[in-house]
C-alpha cells in the first residue's frame, strides 16, 4: 500500500491580485498558516488594510491527515463566497492554507451565480500566484538510550538519514527524530530491535 507523505502548501503570502465585476472589486489573498489564530490576524490586518470594503469573505484547510476547515461568507448569500473560495483550496489540492477575497460593492447585484464566479476566481487568482510547494509528512520518534549506547544509536541516524530535531547527551539520553510517514514503520522496527534502546512515537 503506497502511504501518501507529502502535501502541498505555500512557501509565502501570495501577491494581491484584483478582479473586477460590474463595478465590484474583488482583492484576492492566500496566506500559509499552520493554526487557527494565524486565520484571525491575518483577517484583522486585512480588515485594517481594506477597511471600507463590505465583505471579507475566506476560507481555510489546515492538517494533513486530520483535515479542519471552515468557509464564511461573511454577510453574502449562503455558500456564495466561502465555499467556493474552498472549492479552489481543494482544486489546488493545497493545505495548511487560507484564502481571503475582499469585496468592495460597486452598486450593482452580482446575485448569487455572479458571487460564485466572482468569489471563485479571486481565490483561483491568488493561488495561481502562489508559490506551492510540496512537503514531506514527518513523523517524529523519542529515542531514550543510555549514553553508552550512544554509538549504535548514531550510527542508525546516520545510516538512515535521520533528521535530528532536538537532542539531550547526558547520562540518560534522548534524541528526537523526524522521518517521513513512509519510512516510519521501518525506522521504529529498527530502534525498537536494538539492545537498550527504547523508541516512541510523539
Amino acid at each position: 500500500m503506497d502511504i501518501q507523505d507529502t502535501y502541498l502548501t505555500l512557501t509565502e503570502p501570495s501577491p494581491e491580485i484584483l478582479f473586477k465585476e460590474k463595478n465590484s472589486k474583488f482583492f484576492g489573498y492566500a496566506f500559509p498558516i499552520t493554526s487557527e489564530e494565524e486565520v484571525k490576524v491575518h483577517i484583522e490586518n486585512l480588515k485594517k488594510q481594506h477597511f471600507s470594503a463590505r465583505h471579507w469573505c475566506y476560507a481555510y484547510q489546515i492538517g494533513t491527515t486530520k483535515i479542519q476547515y471552515r468557509a464564511n461568507d461573511d454577510g453574502e448569500p449562503n455558500n456564495s463566497a466561502g465555499m467556493p473560495i474552498y472549492g479552489q483550496i481543494q482544486s489546488f489540492g493545497v493545505t495548511n492554507v487560507l484564502v481571503v477575497v475582499v469585496r468592495y460593492f460597486g452598486g450593482i447585484k452580482l446575485g448569487v451565480g455572479g458571487l460564485i464566479t466572482a468569489y471563485k476566481t479571486g481565490a483561483q487568482m491568488a493561488l495561481e500566484e502562489s508559490q506551492i510547494i510540496e512537503k514531506t509528512i514527518d513523523v517524529h520518534f523519542l529515542v531514550q538510550f543510555d549514553y553508552k549506547n550512544m554509538n549504535k544509536v548514531m550510527r542508525v541516524i546516520k545510516e538512515k538519514n535521520l533528521n535530528i530535531v532536538s537532542q539531550k547527551m547526558e547520562e540518560d539520553c534522548e534524541i528526537e527524530i523526524a522521518t517521513r510517514k513512509k519510512n516510519a514503520k521501518t525506522i521504529f522496527d529498527i530502534f525498537e530491535a536494538l539492545f537498550e534502546v527504547k523508541i516512541k512515537e510523539i
